[in-house]
Formats: C-alpha cells, sequence, structure tokens
C-alpha cells in the first residue's frame, strides 16, 4: 500500500529546515537581493543547523541524508529565497563527484576539509560555446609529467569567486571529443586561476555566479576523479543526482508565491468583494495550487527512487522540468493576482518571478529534460 504520510525524520527535518528559513533567510532576502551579494555568514549558519552538505557521509562532514530529506530541506529554503538557498544547495552538489568518484585520499584531502568547514566548492562545466552541448567543452588539461596543465574558460558557476575547491571538467584528451573528458579537483587559490567577472543577473541575485579564467593551472594528475576519460559521465551522473533537488527548491518557490497571491485575493476589495469570490480568481488560484501539489508528489516520487536504488534518470528530468515550469507559470500569476501591486520592487512576487525564470535554465534547461524524457521512453 503506498503510504503518502511523512515519517517523524521527514516531519523533524521539515520542521528545522522551515525555522532556519523563515528566521534566518526570509528577513534578509530581500537586501541581499538588492546588493546581488551572499550573506555574510549565512553557510555557516546553515552548517550550524545541520543543513549544508547535507548528502555527504557523516564521517566526511555531512548529513548522510537521501534524496528524500534533501529534497525536504530545498523547499523550505526555497519558500524563503531561491538565490541564498542555492548557495547552500548547490554545495552539495560541486562535492558530489568527490563523494561518488574520489577515493579516500581525495575525500580526507578535498571532501572532508570543505564538508567540515563550511567553505564553498564550485561545479565548473558550462562554457559560453558549451551550455547544453557540455560534451564539447574546449577548457583542456594536458598532462605534463605528473601534473595536469589547465587552460581555458568556465562560466556561469556558482559561488564561483567564492569558492575554496572548484571541480573542474576539462578535455585531457581532446581529440577524442565527450570521451576525452576528465573531472580534476582544483584548489581555488592555485596560480593562474582568475575571475573574469563576477554576473549580475535578473534574478537569484543573492547567489553569486561567476566567469572563471585558467591560465596554465597546475595541479598534480592525483587530482584527477575516477577514471581519465569519464568527466562527461561523472557530469550527468552529478547532476542526474541533483535533479530532484532543484525540483523542491521550485516547489517552494511556488508554494511562497501562492500564499501570498491567497492572502492579498482575499483581503484585496474590488466590486464590494474579495477578489477571491471572482471566479476568474479563484481558478487560478486553484490551478496555481494543483500544479503545486503536483510537481511535490513528481519530487518525492523522483527523490524516493534514487533512495531505493531504482535509476530515476527520467523520473528526475520530470520532476525538474516540470517543477520549474509550474513555479514560473505561479509566479506569474501571482503577480497577475496582485496587478499593479505585484510588479513593484517592494512587493515579494516580483522577486519570485525574477528568481522562477532561472530554475528553468540551470543543471540542464527544461528543453534538455524534454530530451531526456524522450530518450528514456524510447528505451
Amino acid at each position: 500500500m503506498i503510504d503518502f504520510s511523512l515519517s517523524e525524520d521527514l516531519r523533524d527535518i521539515q520542521a528545522r529546515a522551515r525555522k532556519f528559513a523563515q528566521e534566518e533567510i526570509l528577513p534578509i532576502a530581500a537586501e541581499y537581493d538588492r546588493k546581488a551579494e551572499v550573506p555574510p555568514g549565512i553557510v555557516q549558519k546553515a552548517k550550524a543547523a545541520g543543513l549544508l552538505n547535507v548528502t555527504i557521509p557523516k564521517e566526511y562532514g555531512g548529513m548522510s541524508y537521501g534524496a528524500l530529506q534533501s529534497a525536504m530541506i530545498a523547499e523550505e529554503l526555497g519558500a524563503a529565497c531561491a538565490g541564498i538557498s542555492i548557495t547552500i544547495l548547490v554545495n552539495g552538489l560541486a562535492l558530489t563527484p568527490i563523494m561518488l568518484f574520489g577515493n579516500e585520499e581525495q575525500k580526507e584531502k578535498f571532501l572532508r576539509p570543505v564538508a567540515e568547514g563550511a567553505k564553498l566548492a564550485a561545479f565548473c562545466l558550462t562554457e559560453r560555446e558549451a551550455g547544453s552541448d557540455a560534451g564539447s567543452i574546449k577548457t583542456t588539461a594536458l598532462p605534463d609529467g605528473d601534473d595536469l596543465v589547465i587552460n581555458g574558460q568556465k562560466c556561469f558557476v556558482t559561488s564561483g569567486s567564492l569558492a575554496s575547491v572548484l571541480v573542474v571538467f576539462a578535455q585531457t584528451d581532446p581529440e577524442r571529443g565527450p570521451r576525452g573528458v576528465s573531472t580534476i579537483v582544483v584548489p581555488a587559490d592555485t596560480p593562474g586561476i582568475r575571475v573574469v567577472k563576477v554576473e549580475d543577473k535578473m534574478g537569484q541575485r543573492a547567489s553569486n555566479t561567476a566567469e572563471l579564467a585558467f591560465e596554465n593551472v597546475r595541479v598534480p594528475q592525483a587530482n584527477l576523479l575516477g577514471k581519465r576519460g569519464r568527466g562527461f559521465g561523472i557530469a550527468l551522473e552529478t547532476l542526474d543526482f541533483g535533479r530532484s533537488g532543484v525540483a523542491a527548491l521550485s516547489v517552494g518557490l511556488a508554494r511562497a508565491a501562492l500564499e501570498h497571491a491567497t492572502k492579498y485575493a482575499k483581503e484585496r476589495q474590488q466590486f464590494r468583494a474579495p477578489i477571491i469570490n471572482n471566479q476568474a480568481v479563484a481558478f487560478m488560484l486553484a490551478d496555481m495550487a494543483m500544479k503545486i501539489e503536483a510537481a511535490r508528489l513528481l519530487t518525492w516520487q523522483a527523490a524516493w527512487s534514487a533512495d531505493q536504488g531504482i535509476k530515476a534518470t527520467a523520473k528526475s528530468a520530470m520532476a525538474k522540468c516540470f517543477a520549474s515550469d509550474t513555479a514560473m507559470q505561479v509566479t506569474t500569476d501571482a503577480v497577475q493576482i496582485l496587478g499593479g501591486v505585484g510588479y513593484m520592487k517592494d512587493n515579494p512576487v516580483e522577486k519570485l518571478m525574477r528568481d522562477a525564470k532561472l530554475l528553468q535554465i540551470y543543471e540542464g534547461t527544461n528543453q534538455i529534460q524534454r530530451m531526456v524524457i524522450a530518450r528514456q521512453l524510447g528505451k
């Protein structure tokens, strides 16, 4: 029999994440959106609350949580601020290649200090000419004795200018195309790494997004994760692992927009009655609520499948795609329900709408998610 009730453990995690989101994130969300900065100390506070690097094993400084536990956290944080939340959540994504493919020496050298020390890590995959087509990356990491010498640029790197450790995807055998891509752990203070710029984004402005240049960056070949030439597969598996988190974040953001829109519709009087009594508005709210519930259940199913060891490539793609599309639609409708008020910078739904757009783009655009789903159907 299917049981949709949450266990006591999941309810406790949900409550702890909600308390942190409402007390530590929501009160400063608008301020740091305006500043376009990551709030100082927020990562350390998340660590103290047990909400950072949650999928990393406890023996390396994490919480040993599964995907469903992580999704509970992501929804609650996402309801407060997607920008601040993604800084906290994406750290686990950046560390996932080390967790899944690193040897014991690499885990001790890179995973433990970052996870235990509440430091930031960054996932360096995308390039200007290699976005959705990640196999076309041009950054090289060519062998030179016992070292690899890295040259190239990476863009749209979350926490790029703040991270202490970079997980870099580069061509170790350029003539082999996607089969020549490898994954290398690079300390961010290695000589030759330069921050080209920090992006000025439309939404999720309270996160750091940077472009990085690698100019003759020399690291030991011992920093190579997994087998040489397996980098493209490592990237895909890592992204697969994290998509239910983006879905859950989307659900939380959409939930916040629905709450604002419902409250306004109950209070706003037009034609001598609350506008929620107007069927046109009421049906919009009903559609928003239905989509959010469907997105949450799809997200939970994808996360649960991952926890059971069931291959969840299609389910996680469905969850990410549907939930982020829902977030965009719900926030757009929330602005519409609030009218001119909702379009103003001092109203939360304006920010929610800007933040929602990026959910359809990062960690695989929703067009790519539909391609993944279609390919799985064709097997």
